[in-house]
């Protein structure tokens, strides 16, 4: 199709008014057509109008309506064929093979929810039969379910333009829980975001759903994200992107006069463990999966391993040497913007300008127009833990190994980590009376725990928690991978002494959904 660099508002495609957005290709550095007018206010004003006006009706679609419509979403997006990945490679310098499994997992992922809706779990459905003999006092019928909370805000991401965007996770769990979305599309891939926006209004087209299900918002800089947060028919936000983005929208939606929540996935730096006799026994091959789990799409991961925590000795000196030498010969991935390039620059001159880190390697310097050249660095735990700075996340393909002087420093350096996604151990059985001292503390820190693995790349899947303490998520009890990311999106709803007639659907004698229902107190 051709693109036309135009808002999609409802079943609509409306020119902006604002500041222009153009797509720059970071392999090339040239920039690519069409050019999109940002939204303003009135932009968002219409956008959530027809969200709160589709609200009523879409949460009480059926759950086959709203399986079925998820799947169609899935379809349209497969159906839009090589035009997809050609832009997205384009905009993002990502390759074809990534850019084809990100479509994969994004159509996954709504597909996982469709899934999930027909099941009807989410709704939880509580039903306390009325005890009316009961002594001394007698209980009234009490039923309870789980409804959407409403409008929902989504945020595209930068680093995953399909499976973080438009019709990434937020957006499908948002919609399975019942939740109209109004996206505000990543500026860095808008062409991308629009192919993907107009495959969700057709699906919504051909469902047959009001138009103010989905809409797709464009716009540089803070007005148009500050003005939708702020908007009080929106009643959640996803946001993925960086500390600075999610806590000035966190700001916002705290200072409304209902305040909402802000589930934000914004900055952790994913500490890996190397435990003494995992790392005497194979330091050389966790070297080598560090390598590449670290060069893993130029470290653009929000799981990319940026620290690494041991003990110093001859084991560790192997192991730097062993990394630094696969670092040297890690080719230059491109970045995915010009902005992020910048900021990874910063990040990195900050670790090779400090006076108690010591740089041990960097990879090649790439010849692209936006290169990532890969780093690494080691620094003492004393430094570590007495400058909070050296926690800061730097983006990209770069890590820092902190060497401690024994085991009890390694834990006073993981009772210093602020929040995170992940944390891996790499043990060998006789690490696992030093794994179990570090544990407790470790479930304290991270949303997901990993024994002689990689943090880069999320399963999604049921068991899954992508979240974590801040600053790693804003909502250390939820996760955005995964389906139990639809209880970010839903409330509970308690019915006293309703007639038969007033009660929802599921909530009726006879279970006429065929749901999984706890009838007092018993599963049936």
């Amino acid at each position: 199709m051709t693109l036309e660099g135009k808002l999609l508002i409802g079943q609509q495609a409306i020119s902006g008014q604002q500041a222009d957005i153009k797509a720059v290709n970071p392999a090339t550095g040239e920039t690519l057509q069409p050019t999109y007018a940002g939204g303003g206010k009135a932009e968002v004003e219409r956008a959530c109008e027809l969200a709160e006006a589709a609200y009523g009706i879409y949460r009480e679609t059926s759950l086959e309506d709203r399986a079925v419509f998820l799947e169609t979403i899935a379809n349209e997006i497969d159906a839009i064929g090589d035009e997809l990945t050609e832009r997205g490679v384009a905009e993002t310098g990502l390759p074809e093979a990534r850019l084809q499994g990100e479509r994969g997992r994004t159509c996954g992922q709504l597909r996982l929810f469709a899934n999930v809706v027909r099941a009807g779990e989410w709704l939880d459905v509580r039903i306390d039969p009325a005890m009316p003999d009961r002594e001394p006092m007698p209980r009234v019928d009490l039923r309870q379910r789980h409804i959407g909370l409403g409008p929902v805000a989504v945020f595209g991401a930068s680093n995953f333009p399909l499976a973080f965007s438009v019709a990434g996770g937020d957006t499908a769990s948002a919609l399975a829980a019942g939740c109209p979305v109004v996206v505000k599309g990543h500026s860095a891939h808008p062409g991308t975001s629009e192919l993907v926006g107009r495959a969700i209004q057709r699906a919504v087209a051909k469902c047959n759903l009001p138009e103010g299900v989905f809409s797709l918002l464009f716009g540089s800089g803070k007005e148009i994200g500050q003005a939708l947060v702020a908007d009080p028919r929106i009643q959640a936000v996803g946001f993925t992107g960086s500390r600075s983005g999610g806590t000035a929208l966190m700001a916002t939606a705290q200072a409304r006069p209902q305040p909402i929540p802000v589930y934000a996935e914004m900055s952790s730096i994913n500490p890996v463990f190397l435990l003494p006799e995992a790392l005497k026994a194979r330091g050389k091959a966790i070297a080598e999966g560090f390598v590449g789990s670290l060069n893993m799409g130029a470290g653009q991961f929000c799981t990319n391993p940026g620290l690494v925590i041991a003990v110093q000795g001859p084991e560790l000196d192997a192991f730097v040497e062993a990394a630094g030498e696969g670092v040297k010969g890690s080719a230059a991935q491109t970045m995915l913007t010009p902005g992020i390039h910048d900021a990874y620059q910063q990040g990195v001159g900050r670790l090779a300008n400090h006076a108690k880190v010591t740089e041990v390697a960097r990879g090649q310097a790439g010849d692209t127009a936006h290169p990532c050249q890969a780093g690494l660095f080691v620094t003492q735990a004393e430094a570590f833990l007495s400058e909070p700075a050296l926690q800061e996340e730097v983006f990209g393909a770069t890590s820092l190994v902190i060497a401690c002087t024994d085991a009890q420093e390694v834990a006073r350096v993981a009772a210093q980590l602020e929040g995170q996604l992940t944390i891996t151990l790499h043990m060998d059985d006789g690490d696992l009376e030093a794994a179990r001292q570090l544990l407790p503390t470790l479930e304290r820190k991270a949303g997901r725990i990993l024994a002689n693995g990689w943090p880069t790349g999320v399963e999604v899947c049921h068991a899954m928690v992508h979240g974590g303490p801040y600053p790693a998520t804003s909502d250390s009890r939820t996760t955005s991978v995964g389906s139990a990311a639809i209880f970010r999106f839903l409330r509970p709803v308690c019915y006293q002494a309703l007639p038969e007639g007033l009660l929802p659907e599921a909530l009726r004698d006879g279970n006429p959904f065929g749901v999984s229902r706890l009838v007092d107190g018993k599963r049936e």
